[in-house]
């Protein structure tokens, strides 16, 4: 399992961020034990395709499964944008 998270997490770095998500989808399906790395991974892959809600689950996900998760991090930093962004400045 350890090789083909290495190899997602390439993908994701290369920018194939669609693929990545696919693989990630595929191991949650078949994976027999819950795992937070790999919802951590799906997590930043929704964020790098601006899928902020889908990251924030993914994140939560592995939160849930492991507190000690760097997904815990990564949410609150998300949380800490998204909650700077004033969307009403924007569209005056």
């Amino acid at each position: 399992m350890n090789e083909t998270l290495t190899s997602i997490k390439q993908e994701l770095n290369d920018g194939d961020v669609c693929r990545a998500i696919e693989r990630l989808r595929e191991l949650l399906e078949t994976s027999p034990e819950k795992d937070a790395d790999i919802h951590y991974l799906l997590g930043n892959a929704y964020r790098k395709r601006g899928d902020w809600q889908g990251a924030l689950n993914s994140y939560q996900e592995a939160i849930a499964i492991d507190p000690e998760s760097p997904a815990a991090e990564a949410r609150n930093m998300l949380l800490d944008i998204l909650n700077f962004y004033n969307k009403d400045m924007f569209n005056q």
